[in-house]
């Protein structure tokens, strides 16, 4: 039978800014089960100031005050393992819903960090209101903005031999892809490195755009239900890059520190995606892209930047 967990973010069940294969499991659930994560967000330097009238959620204060080791920016609840799950296999990540569960965010900008860092050179941060009933924020500088949650970073174990990583950069374990088409109703594919996968969340997203270019988004606490689907190797398929789907299109993902090959590995993504599932040569499939197929700059904020592409269903397949 599935069963349904729920993982709340405490000083026991995070990682500040770190993916590392050596992280045992806070919670083991099986293929099919959901599990319910309750994250926060935001390490001590963009907390609002004293007299202010956002709060810090008392989970997010409880860690503060744990002082955790952090390498990273991003607060991860986590990992979970999947029994069953071994090297070679694909781990299918069901998005089923996200909510904000506080009634603020940040956005902030610091010094050499950012697209365009030489133009920003002070620290900047803005503290913004999120009306959850309506699903609006508003800065105080600007207009009232509709509210598209999901989370920058979900990822699972990367391989044995990279030791502890930064949350920062996206790699092939997923990571702070930023992806904002990953929203409740998508999926997120993941290969698997490690046994039983190990599977982290964090860095909630109010909303984002494309491209994220002053380094954050509306970074703010957000729970969200994840069900867990492991498909075997010979099931699926093996692959060594995430990949996505909405009810609307399928999405291939490329991440370099170079965007010009971040574009390379997204489309060469999709060339391969197309050939697998269709008749087309791989000259037809390259055309087929040029034609037919979108490719965003996701992020250009992480170290590693990210180019997405997105195939309409219905076009081939």
């Amino acid at each position: 039978m599935m069963a349904h967990h729920r993982l709340a973010s405490t000083p026991d069940t995070i990682r500040f800014g770190m993916f590392d294969a050596a992280f045992d499991p806070v919670l083991t659930v099986a293929s099919g089960d959901s599990v319910t994560f309750e994250c926060v967000s935001g390490g001590v330097e963009v907390m609002p100031p004293t007299g202010s009238p956002h709060a810090i959620p008392a989970a997010l204060q409880a860690i503060h005050d744990s002082k955790p080791e952090r390498i990273g920016p991003h607060i991860l609840t986590g990992p979970v393992a999947i029994a069953g799950a071994e090297p070679g296999d694909t781990l299918e990540v069901r998005i089923e819903a996200i909510e904000p569960n506080n009634d603020w965010g940040y956005c902030a900008v610091r010094p050499l960090a950012g697209t365009i860092p030489e133009d920003f050179p002070e620290r900047y941060v803005s503290h913004i209101a999120v009306d959850r009933a309506r699903g609006v924020c508003k800065p105080e500088w600007g207009p009232e903005l509709p509210l598209a949650p999901f989370f920058g970073t979900m990822g699972v174990a990367p391989p044995a031999r990279y030791g502890r990583l930064s949350s920062r950069e996206p790699r092939e374990h997923g990571g702070n892809m930023d992806n904002k088409e990953l929203v409740a109703g998508s999926t997120l594919y993941l290969p698997v490195w490690v046994p039983g996968a190990n599977f982290s969340v964090g860095d909630g997203h109010g909303r984002q755009g494309d491209g994220e270019v002053c380094v954050n988004a509306l970074e703010m606490g957000l729970t969200g239900t994840f069900t867990f689907i492991l498909h075997k190797a010979a099931d699926i398929g093996a692959f060594a890059w995430p990949r996505a789907e909405t009810p609307t299109h399928y999405i291939l993902m490329g991440f370099n520190e170079d965007l010009d090959l971040a574009m390379k590995q997204a489309l060469r993504q999709t060339i391969d995606f197309i050939i697998a599932r269709s008749s087309l040569t791989r000259v037809q499939a390259y055309q087929f892209c040029s034609l037919a197929v979108d490719f965003r700059v996701t992020q250009t904020v992480n170290g590693e930047k990210g180019v997405h592409a997105l195939l309409k269903k219905g076009l081939l397949f």
